[in-house]
């Protein structure tokens, strides 16, 4: 997933653009991960002089929580 990782800066806001998945059972299978970069992932991205790095997991739960 994360070979279709776009991130750009607009401003002071971080753009990120990951494609949504088919959901992926998790390792725990407590949840279903829909975009994930794998990990660490450097950007083409500067911040003050410096790489910027990004790890973003989105996921859903595979059984609905409860109210709480």
């Amino acid at each position: 997933m994360a070979d279709a990782l776009t991130v750009n800066r607009e401003g002071d806001t971080l753009v990120i653009r990951i494609p949504i998945t088919a959901p992926t059972p998790s390792s725990s299978g407590k949840t279903l991960l829909v975009a994930s970069t794998r990990g660490n992932q450097k950007t083409a991205l500067q911040i003050d002089g410096k790489d910027l790095y990004l790890g973003l997991n989105a996921y859903v739960y595979a059984e609905p929580k409860g109210d709480r």
